[in-house]
């Protein structure tokens, strides 16, 4: 390594001056950190404070600098340091403002000050400044697999912008499911009748934007490389084929309904009087363009009477059909009511519901129904049993609580049966049908993506792409593919507008991220891409198997190659990796060993346990800082060192913890499984099932299974976190002190 030269910068602001011994903690610094230069200032992130530091950087030759201040997800602006090493101690919600003000409390405090400066200086020297991705990527071209009204969407947003965008569908007309609409949904008030859906409008904007470049009857061939170097070959129905340079990627490849075959109990397939709602906007269409008024298929009579079953095939608790409300369906059927009374208010319209959901504006949209004469049951509908040109629709009334109630002579019944995302191969159904000894499964790809993990974006259980509706949406586990609309998540019209809005200006920032060597979310910006010291390497493969985001492959010697830009910088490689030859620049296997070493740990008669906790930086990192921010207290023998992803844990941290004398050792990460939050998707998950192992180290070591606790912890868990460490901090009183301290 180069010549470094470390300082510490103490801050007495915020409190800090009046509640610790500064002075002893530059002396901590120069004495215990081996730091030659520290300094304390009063208001350290003010422009005088600032000018200090980079004053010494230029002046002085400082290249890493360790900030004891304030925690390190706060004055990241002010503290922001590209060319340098930095680390920062967390004096301010990690020690004063979670310990009570009072004499007793005073010398743990300050012996918790001293361990954050020991440990801030030995991160800081086991770091190097990042510099940054060099195998970039220069395009800024935005692919937008799908023309529907998402798609559009998304292209035009991006255009606007000043973005190129290249806009792909496999049909040989832009519109999707709602070109095939007769009305839509109103989005503006008075939210009284249909409206005209849009498309034509949207269509005539792309086709006159010179900024968009559109293939029709097209598909995806083969999509190679990475954020801001795609390479993306495009099939045509001519049997041409043209390759496009891309930035990112926005799947908006939407839905389709759910098979109204499958419920042959609804009368699905089994009569033409009975069709699903894209059934009944064909017959909308072709009255509008004839005299107005909707016939029966059967024989082309006028229909008199229609009824409405909601939720045909969802909700459905038995997992057979669709487990989840597709969301748009309740607002669909209302309109679709309307286009009867609108026409001809005799004819009899009625609506069979268990639940309405109608959100927002839509109450609005429902109650003018109600004023159109749209009958509204809450029921639930048992079976529908075609009968010549009618049916008869028995269902259980579940206001009057008739299980018998019927329905008779209706000439037209509709399913709302609910959407299932066109998302390409789910290659977990596919390996269930497999072993069924289901032969005709094809699966079908969208994207056919050259990755080792599969050639489509991953899916959750029921289908649609994975993300996280909340803290991540559009986010799909391949670094600079993002989805949008009905592919992602249930969703109507407007909603996909707003969505496809939402993942064009991801992509764009996923591009320029690429072309500057940064990670993309939930890291954003950092500089740092994991190194691989390939002489040590035992070609086990886990880093390569276990990456949550498909950034890592393998050359022809079996050796795994790191494609960093499509790396979220999670660490979990670094976490998998049993000979530890995986690092980052800022964050390394030593970076949290040598803080984990740093620590002072009293002997086993002083009564100050120790207890270290590893804490997510996405979740419980910042759930500990607003607990100090609402000052509530927690114990003052835990040292919390914040971690990238509970997968980025190596089990010699927790080896070299009880190995050194520490009591306990907390570890904090995302609720993982089918509703994970993990930022990194499968991070946390993988953590997990690496430290159920931990038992065998405890046992080895003859310690107590206590001496470790693994916790999901939720970024809202402001006051239950300070509870569980204080509870913990009790059980080790009573289990002892570990038995190698002073060892």
């Amino acid at each position: 390594m180069a010549d470094i030269k470390v300082a510490a910068y103490i801050c007495k602001g915020c409190g800090l001056g009046e509640r610790l011994d500064t002075d002893a903690l530059v002396k901590i610094a120069q004495k215990d950190g081996k730091v030659p230069m520290a300094k304390t200032h009063d208001f350290l992130c003010n422009a005088d404070g600032v000018a200090m530091i980079k004053n010494d950087i230029a002046n002085e030759g400082v290249t890493h600098v360790m900030i004891g201040a304030c925690s390190r997800r706060a004055k990241t602006e002010a503290f922001h340091f590209p060319e340098n090493a930095v680390a920062r101690a967390n004096l301010r919600e990690g020690v004063v403002w979670i310990r009570p003000d009072t004499d007793e409390a005073r010398e743990t405090t300050q012996e918790m000050a001293e361990d954050y400066i020991r440990m801030g200086c030995a991160e800081v020297k086991a770091m190097t400044a990042p510099g940054g991705n060099p195998n970039t990527g220069g395009s800024k071209t935005l692919l937008v697999v799908g023309g529907g009204v998402t798609g559009m969407t998304t292209a035009i947003e991006a255009s606007k912008t000043g973005y190129p965008v290249v806009l792909v569908e496999k049909s040989g007309a832009l519109g999707g499911w709602a070109g095939m609409l007769y009305k839509r949904t109103p989005v503006h008030e008075p939210y009284k009748s249909p409206a005209d859906t849009g498309v034509a409008d949207l269509v005539s904007q792309v086709m006159g934007d010179s900024n968009i470049k559109l293939y029709l009857n097209a598909t995806i061939a083969k999509t190679d490389g990475a954020p801001g170097r795609f390479v993306v070959d495009i099939a045509t129905e001519s049997g041409a084929s043209h390759t496009e340079d891309i930035g990112a990627i926005v799947q908006a490849t939407g839905f389709t309904l759910y098979d109204m075959n499958k419920l042959p109990e609804l009368g699905g397939g089994k009569s033409p009087n009975v069709v699903d709602q894209a059934g009944l906007e064909a017959l909308a269409k072709t009255a509008a363009a004839g005299d107005g008024v909707i016939r029966r298929p059967s024989d082309g009579q006028p229909v008199k009477s229609v009824v409405f079953v909601q939720c045909a095939g969802q909700r459905d608790p038995t997992g057979t059909h669709l487990s989840y409300c597709s969301g748009f369906c309740c607002n669909a059927s209302i309109k679709q009511a309307m286009y009867f009374k609108d026409t001809n208010p005799a004819v009899d319209t009625t609506i069979i519901y268990t639940d309405l959901r109608t959100p927002g504006n839509g109450e609005d949209f429902y109650r003018s129904a109600q004023e159109k004469g749209v009958i509204f049951t809450k029921g639930k509908v048992a079976e529908v049993v075609p009968n010549g040109n009618t049916s008869t629709v028995k269902f259980k009334d579940l206001i009057l609580g008739d299980t018998d109630a019927a329905m008779a002579d209706v000439d037209l019944v509709v399913l709302a049966t609910g959407q299932v995302a066109n998302s390409g191969i789910n290659i977990d159904a596919v390996a269930e049908k497999a072993e069924e000894g289901v032969v005709e499964v094809k699966p079908i790809s969208i994207l056919n993506l050259t990755y080792r993990q599969g050639k489509d974006v991953p899916q959750l259980k029921q289908g649609f792409t994975d993300s996280h509706f909340i803290c991540f949406p559009y986010e799909t586990r391949r670094t600079g593919i993002y989805t949008a609309g009905p592919v992602r998540r249930p969703m109507d019209i407007a909603q996909a507008r707003e969505d496809a809005t939402g993942a064009a200006l991801k992509a764009i920032q996923a591009l320029e991220n690429a072309e500057l060597g940064r990670a993309a979310h939930p890291r954003s910006g950092d500089l740092s891409f994991p190194k691989v010291r390939l002489e040590g390497c035992t070609q086990c493969k886990r880093c390569t198997v276990e990456c949550p985001f498909g950034a890592i492959d393998e050359d022809e010697k079996r050796f795994p190659v790191f494609n960093e830009s499509r790396c979220r910088r999670c660490g979990t490689c670094m976490g998998a990796c049993p000979v530890r030859v995986i690092s980052f620049e800022n964050y390394s296997v030593n970076t949290v060993g040598a803080q984990i070493k740093a620590v002072d740990i009293p002997d086993e008669f002083s009564e100050k346990p120790r207890i270290l906790i590893l804490a997510c930086e996405n979740d419980a990192y910042p759930a500990l800082d607003m607990a100090g921010m609402s000052r509530n207290e927690y114990s003052a023998f835990v040292r919390i060192i914040p971690i990238r992803c509970l997968g980025s844990v190596n089990t010699i941290w927790i080896t070299d913890a009880l190995n050194a004398g520490y009591d306990g050792v907390m570890m904090m990460g995302c609720k993982s499984g089918d509703e994970y939050q993990c930022h990194f998707v499968k991070g946390s998950e993988l953590g997990r099932v690496r430290l159920s192992k931990i038992d065998d180290t405890l046992k080895t070591l003859n310690l107590e299974k206590e001496r470790v606790r693994d916790l999901e912890v939720a970024i809202t868990d402001i006051e239950r976190v300070p509870d569980m460490i204080n509870k913990y901090a009790a059980e080790l009183v009573a289990v002892g002190p570990s038995p190698f301290k002073g060892f």
